[in-house]
């Protein structure tokens, strides 16, 4: 039976489910645990924060993922800002990953994000789960951080083709984006107890997010 799909802003009635979808979605991926929740949880009340590109996805009325974006900038050589977004966290509960939604729910901000002036994205994640939606090394595009450096897990988007034109830009993202880890373990342990565990897909991350291309 198909399952009646809907994609809409999500709503302060929504804040809670959001936070434990996110929670269930990164807790023992990355690390043991996870502070995605307690991202999502602060991120809301940021000035960087878009509520406008701020999306569920809901599948019989029951909301099973969500995706938050961010402002953020890029600086040239000269000094000159660029105003692009970042997104993160972006996650489908496990039950129901791997079966298309994330990448509808992604779609479905990249239209809304074009209808509100934005043309280029730049985020941190595996690449393999990203490259098939149109995202390129960061190198490609002459986009480092601050100390110069091509992360591997630094992926761009251009949401308008070729907008970006070779110069050297260097990355800014939203002070959000520094968590209080003391402040996260706190509200974690402030929900429902999950277990702790050590896990292949930490090992990966690690390699992943210490990785960078030359």
């Amino acid at each position: 039976m198909d399952k009646m799909i809907k994609i809409r802003n999500e709503e302060e009635a929504d804040y809670a489910r959001v936070e434990e979808i996110t929670r269930k979605s990164f807790y023992n991926l990355y690390i043991p645990g996870c502070n995605g929740h307690y991202l999502v949880h602060i991120m809301r009340s940021y000035k960087d924060f878009l509520p406008e590109l701020d999306f569920v996805i809901e599948l019989d009325n029951q909301i099973v993922g969500n995706i938050m974006y961010t402002k953020a900038k890029l600086v040239d050589e000269s000094g000159e800002e660029k105003k692009i977004l970042t997104f993160g966290p972006v996650c489908i509960i496990p039950e129901y990953q791997r079966m298309g939604y994330g990448k509808m729910l992604i779609e479905h901000s990249f239209d809304q994000a074009i209808a509100l002036g934005y043309d280029v994205i730049v985020i941190f994640g595996n690449p393999g789960n990203y490259v098939s939606r149109g995202f390129k090394s960061c190198k490609k595009y002459n986009i480092c951080l601050e100390n110069g450096t091509f992360p591997a897990a630094m992926m761009v988007k251009e949401l308008k083709p070729e907008v970006l034109d070779g110069r050297k830009w260097v990355y800014y993202h939203s002070p959000v984006m520094k968590i209080d880890e003391q402040e996260a373990e706190r509200f974690d342990e402030s929900l429902e107890k999950m277990e702790k565990k050590i896990q292949p897909s930490q090992e990966e991350f690690y390699i992943h997010s210490h990785s960078l291309i030359h």
